[in-house]
């Protein structure tokens, strides 16, 4: 029984992980700014009925001009918000003559303008990023990091990101080109906010993956930037943070040591509680902060999941499963469950912890709950952890009337909980 269960909640919490990964996009198509001359410009598009042939010949045009106003023309094609005809300008070969455009450096409205079209074809299906690698647009954009031109530079962030975004191949290509060290020196006080938000999503791109994960040295370059970002008040970065938190604690002990090591998880424990002031997103932030914890006792090694009992984790984890989300508090209820398997001897102990926070009496609630998985899961731990057995074993359970005296530690535990709300 007890290897079905195990196995039955790997599976599942696979299929979560899964499905969650889904939701944050791995690729994103740069919209087209919507103004008047912009939409007419789309109009007269279809009347002339520019071929695709003309914007191929024009964008090779001697007069500045022209070639721009054909690249831009291809730009504003790739934009628009339905099916933007990726495979059709694939494949009039157009790519090496938009990639030729990122080298010039006297025309960075040119640069800025071909980069957006190429960040596009990127945005697509596999075999459309993979055209634009093919291109050879990588080193180019590269080269554009170092541009003086911020809006160049922002774009040429985007792309890579994309790239990244198709999968270990391509991020693992793009690492090895070097693209670590230019990223991470964007992360300073002087720049837009707008542009912070994207390097951090490109962070979280280098962070993806586990077959096979970054290599290990990226990882710990991109640590220290993480350990920066987790305490930024934007809640868009504080969320993509975490999430790329939650994606290196998934990634096996060495990794999960180097988060460790890091000294991020002190950080990481407070905004299980964390109260945001955004109200659609509600919270972003406690859901992503809830993954990269309990993806850390899936993966984790017993002094790995000790060390994050004493970061006083318990007590903030326990209060997420009063959350409607079901989804948080399957994956709270799971990182509980293997505290508990991981601590072996101990178990009792934290079962105590669980017990002195009011954790209890919601994994007791759960049992009622319409979640299949969130009530078998917690009749579970129920019946392993809190049922009679134990409390004939351990005569700290026995009556409330000598709590008092047994848990001289509890006010403390409460005080470290409340000290960290921001």
């Amino acid at each position: 029984l007890q290897t079905m269960r195990r196995h039955r909640n790997e599976v599942t919490v696979e299929l979560r992980k899964n499905k969650r990964d889904e939701h944050l996009l791995k690729k994103r198509n740069v919209p087209q700014e919507e103004s008047l001359e912009d939409s007419d410009v789309d109009g007269d598009f279809k009347a002339q009925n520019i071929t695709l042939d003309a914007i191929l010949q024009n964008a090779t045009n001697e007069n500045p001009v022209i070639q721009l106003s054909a690249v831009q023309a291809a730009r504003k094609l790739l934009s628009s918000d339905r099916n933007p005809p990726i495979d059709e300008l694939i494949n009039s070969g157009i790519l090496p003559v938009l990639v030729r455009c990122l080298e010039r450096d006297d025309n960075p409205s040119l640069q800025f303008e071909a980069a957006w079209a190429l960040t596009n074809i990127a945005s697509g299906t596999s075999a459309q990023t993979q055209a634009v690698v093919e291109a050879n647009a990588v080193p180019l954009f590269l080269r554009l990091l170092h541009s003086p031109h911020q809006n160049v530079c922002e774009q040429a962030v985007w792309a890579l990101g994309n790239i990244i975004g198709d999968g270990p191949r391509c991020r693992d290509y793009v690492i090895s080109l070097g693209v670590v060290k230019p990223l991470l020196s964007f992360i300073n006080p002087s720049i837009p906010i707008t542009f912070l938000r994207n390097v951090t999503w490109v962070i979280v791109n280098l962070c993806r993956n586990k077959d096979p994960p970054p290599p290990m040295e990226t990882v710990q370059e991109i640590l220290p930037a993480l350990c920066v970002l987790i305490y930024h008040t934007d809640i868009n970065i504080l969320v993509d943070t975490v999430w790329a938190l939650s994606y290196l604690t998934d990634g096996g002990n060495e990794q999960i040591q180097m988060v460790i090591d890091s000294g991020v998880v002190p950080f990481l424990v407070p905004l299980l509680s964390h109260q945001e002031v955004k109200v659609q997103g509600d919270f972003g932030t406690q859901k992503e902060a809830a993954w990269a914890i309990s993806n850390l006792t899936i993966s984790g090694k017993k002094e790995q999941v000790e060390y994050l009992v004493q970061q006083n984790v318990i007590p903030p984890f326990c209060n997420l499963l009063g959350v409607k989300d079901a989804q948080v508090v399957q994956v709270v209820l799971d990182g509980l469950n293997n505290i508990l398997k991981m601590a072996g001897e101990e178990a009792s102990t934290i079962a105590e912890m669980i017990e002195e926070c009011g954790g209890l009496e919601k994994i007791e609630a759960l049992q009622q709950h319409e979640n299949e998985e969130i009530y078998k899961l917690a009749y579970e731990i129920i019946d392993q952890y809190f049922s009679g057995d134990d409390i004939d074993e351990d005569p700290s359970l026995l009556p409330e009337a000598t709590q008092a005296g047994t848990f001289s530690f509890d006010p403390t535990a409460n005080i470290q909980a409340k000290e960290f709300n921001f």
